[in-house]
This record gives structure tokens, C-alpha cells and sequence, in this order.
């Protein structure tokens, strides 16, 4: 656990390892996934918004993860005085409202099958380099449906086609075939 619901929102996080999820709980109970941060992202943003003194989600390693902490003080005076740290942080602020735009119209008009392809692909990291790398950390069918809006066995059975098709293999880890593309380019 890196931080808690509820907890003060007093710095902004950088995953220099691992990974990181991140969560929420409504009133009733009910946990969603709202990200899964990788090397290279920043999370926990909202420490820096006027008017929000505690977190409003929950963030978790994935496995072993390596974290750095960067105090709500220490950020604001990098962000004013360090150009490339700025530049680095706008950077990724703007892919996030790109990603998050994205992914609310994906949540508006797409199937649970073509989120779901996303999904994966993103967490491969489809796009970046060459070859999709295998999704090395054991990513269970529960957190997948939180992430698209869906039940578990829905996700199941999207899954098991996936894997009939040759879209995915599961072998010790969830691995992420280029072909998987197919289902997010199909009208």
C-alpha cells in the first residue's frame, strides 16, 4: 500500500519499477481500477490540486515496485525552477488526459470485448518498441473487469476466446500477441 483513500493528499509519486494500481471505493462499496501505472509515470496528481486535501483513490504495488516520493512543496518548486523536470511532468500530464479521454469514449460506445483489447494492449505497452512485451505481472480476471466496466465472467469468457484466437497466451504471466489488434481495429 502506498497511500489510502482518505489519506492527506501531501505528494506526488513516480514508478521507477514495477507497477501500481490505482483504486477506488464508492459509498457502497463497489472497487474500481483507475489505473495501473508503469516505469517512467507519475501518479498521485491530485496532491498538487488546490482544494484537495485528501486522497480521493488508493495506490498499491503490483509486485515489487520501486516508488519515489516527491513532497507537494518539492514538486511545486521543481516545477518553477527545473524546465525539464516541468517539461517532463506536462508531458505527462497531457498523455494522461489523452489516455483518460480515450478511455471514457471507449466506456461510452465500445463493446466490453474492445475495451478489454485495449486494456491488454496498453498494459503490454503495444506501440512502444517493436514487439508487444508479455505482461509480466499475474493480472487476475477480477482487476481486468474493474478496469472495463464489466462482470468477471464476462471478462472470462472474453478472455478464453481471446485465447482460442491466438490473441493472448497465459503462461505463467499474461502474454500479448500483435494480433490482438485486430479486435481494436475491426468496425
Amino acid at each position: 500500500m502506498i497511500y489510502s483513500q482518505e489519506d492527506p493528499a501531501d505528494a506526488l509519486f513516480y514508478v521507477q519499477k514495477g507497477k501500481v494500481k490505482t483504486t477506488v471505493v464508492s459509498k457502497h462499496g463497489k472497487e474500481a481500477v483507475l489505473a495501473i501505472a508503469g516505469p517512467g509515470q507519475f501518479f498521485g496528481e491530485g496532491a498538487l490540486l488546490a482544494g484537495h486535501p485528501v486522497r480521493i483513490s488508493t495506490a498499491s504495488s503490483i509486485g515489487q515496485s520501486r516508488v519515489l516520493r516527491f513532497s507537494k512543496e518539492a514538486v511545486v518548486r521543481l516545477l518553477h525552477e527545473d524546465s525539464d523536470f516541468a517539461d517532463l511532468f506536462a508531458s505527462h500530464m497531457l498523455a494522461r488526459a489523452v489516455r483518460v479521454e480515450e478511455e471514457l469514449v471507449d466506456q461510452l460506445f465500445d463493446s466490453v470485448e474492445r475495451q478489454l483489447a485495449r486494456v491488454l494492449l496498453s498494459l503490454a505497452q503495444f506501440g512502444k518498441g517493436d514487439q508487444p512485451q508479455p505482461v509480466i505481472l499475474k493480472i487476475s480476471p477480477e482487476t481486468l473487469a474493474q478496469m472495463v466496466g464489466a462482470s468477471r465472467p464476462r471478462v472470462s469468457a472474453f478472455l478464453n476466446k481471446f485465447r482460442k484466437l491466438g490473441f493472448i497466451d497465459y503462461n505463467g504471466g499474461l502474454k500479448v500477441n500483435s494480433s490482438l489488434l485486430s479486435i481494436v481495429l475491426r468496425d
